[in-house]
C-alpha cells in the first residue's frame, strides 16, 4: 500500500486571499450581475444568484493604532462575521449580509468618530504617502495634511453633491509613492534645493562609486576635497529625488526654508466618458506651514467649490477643465498663472498610451 504524500506546512508567503473571502463573496465569485447604493458609503452588491452583499464603508486615518483597529474588529464581529476589508485609499468596508445592521453599525462608526461615506459623486479618503512620520525623502508631511483637508471637506465626504467622483492624492515628494499623477486633485511635495554635501562625513560613511550611480541623471561627479575622495553635485541636473540620500547619509536634501507644496488638478485613471489623463500643475509652490496648513487647505477648498459650482454632472474634474479651456480655470479659481505652468518637456505625453482602449 502507498505511503500518504507528506503535507508540507510553511509560512513562506502571504496566506491565499480565498481564505479571507466572504462565505458570500466565494459562493457567487465571478457571478455579480450588478450594484447600486443606498445611501452616502453604503453599497448593494446583487449576485445572479439573488443573494444580496451590502457594503458600508467608513473613512480612516490610515495610520492607525492598535486600539482603532481591535476596535474595528469588534464592530465586524458585531455586525458581520468579522469580514471587512481596507480600500487602496484607506477606507475601511464592512460587509454585511443582513441588511437591518446596517444602520446600527452606521451609528457606532459616526459615535467614534468615523464617518460613512465616500462613494459614487463624493470625494473618497485621501491616499497619501508617509510623510514626516517614516520617509526619509519627504519635502512635507503627508498624514498631518490629509487630516486638515479632510476635515475642512468633511461634508463633501458624507454626501454624494459633486458633479462626479472626486479624487485627491498626496505624494511628500517627486518619487510619488501615491496616485498624485493621475488623480483630480493632487497634493504633491517639492524639494527645491540639491543635496547639501557634509564633505567631511561623507568619506566616512559613503561608497563614492555607489553614490555617483545612485544619480538618475548624472548630476552627482567625482572631485576631491582637501585632497581625500568626495563628490559634487550639478545643480542644473538635479531632479531632487533623494536617490543620494538613500545610499549616503552626508547628502541630505530635506530644507525647513525651500520645501514646500505644489498643487496638480485633472488626473484620472478612469476610462468612462474620456482616456486616462495626467495630472496637471496649478499651484508651483506653497510652503510649509504646520500644523494645520491653512495656504494648502484654502487652495484645494477653493479648488473643490470651484469645481462643484461649473462643471456638468458626470463630468471628473480634468475633462471639465478642458471643456472650459485652462485660461477660464485660472480665471475662476483665482490662481496665478506663472511661466511654471509652462510645459517646456520635450517627451511630454502627447503619444503616450495612457488608456486601455485597442488602437489600430
Amino acid at each position: 500500500m502507498a505511503a500518504e504524500p507528506v503535507k508540507r506546512i510553511t509560512d513562506i508567503g502571504p496566506p491565499h486571499y480565498e481564505k479571507f473571502l466572504h462565505p458570500m463573496v466565494k459562493k457567487n465569485y465571478g457571478m455579480w450581475k450588478y450594484h447600486e447604493s443606498l445611501a452616502p458609503g453604503v453599497l448593494c452588491h446583487v449576485a445572479e444568484s439573488g443573494d444580496k452583499l451590502f457594503t458600508v464603508r467608513a473613512g480612516s486615518p490610515r495610520l492607525l493604532s492598535t486600539a482603532t483597529i481591535r476596535m474595528f474588529a469588534d464592530l465586524a464581529e458585531k455586525y458581520c462575521g468579522g469580514y471587512l476589508r481596507f480600500t487602496s485609499r484607506n477606507n475601511v468596508e464592512f460587509l454585511l449580509d443582513n441588511q437591518a445592521n446596517i444602520e446600527p453599525l452606521k451609528k457606532d462608526l459616526q459615535a467614534a468618530g468615523f464617518p460613512v461615506g465616500g462613494t459614487n459623486n463624493a470625494i473618497s479618503n485621501i491616499v497619501h504617502t508617509q510623510g514626516w512620520v517614516h520617509c526619509h525623502s519627504s519635502a512635507t508631511d503627508a498624514s498631518g495634511i490629509v487630516k486638515c483637508v479632510m476635515d475642512a471637506l468633511y461634508d463633501r465626504f458624507t454626501h454624494e453633491n459633486l458633479p462626479a467622483k472626486l479624487r485627491i492624492a498626496l505624494a511628500c515628494c517627486l518619487n510619488m509613492c501615491g496616485a498624485v499623477h493621475c488623480s483630480d486633485i493632487s497634493i504633491l511635495g517639492v524639494h527645491r534645493r540639491p543635496p547639501q554635501i557634509n564633505k567631511d562625513l561623507l568619506p566616512k560613511v559613503c561608497e563614492i562609486p555607489t553614490l555617483i550611480s545612485s544619480c538618475p541623471t548624472g548630476a552627482i561627479r567625482s572631485a576631491t576635497y582637501e585632497g581625500k575622495p568626495s563628490v559634487e553635485v550639478v545643480e542644473e541636473q538635479c531632479m531632487y529625488c533623494a536617490n543620494c540620500y538613500t545610499v549616503c547619509p552626508a547628502m541630505p536634501l530635506n530644507d525647513p526654508e525651500n520645501d514646500g507644496i505644489s498643487i496638480w488638478v485633472g488626473g484620472k485613471v478612469s476610462n468612462a466618458r474620456s482616456a486616462p489623463k495626467f495630472s496637471k500643475l496649478a499651484i508651483p509652490f506653497i510652503p510649509n506651514e504646520p500644523p494645520r496648513w491653512p495656504g494648502v487647505v484654502d487652495a484645494v477648498v477653493n479648488i473643490v467649490e470651484v469645481y462643484a459650482k461649473h462643471a456638468h454632472k458626470y463630468e471628473r474634474m480634468g475633462d471639465w477643465i478642458e471643456r472650459i479651456g485652462w485660461p477660464r480655470f485660472f480665471e475662476l479659481t483665482g490662481i496665478p498663472f506663472t511661466r511654471y505652468h509652462i510645459d517646456d518637456f520635450r517627451f511630454a505625453g502627447t503619444t503616450f498610451a495612457r488608456s486601455t482602449h485597442i488602437r489600430f
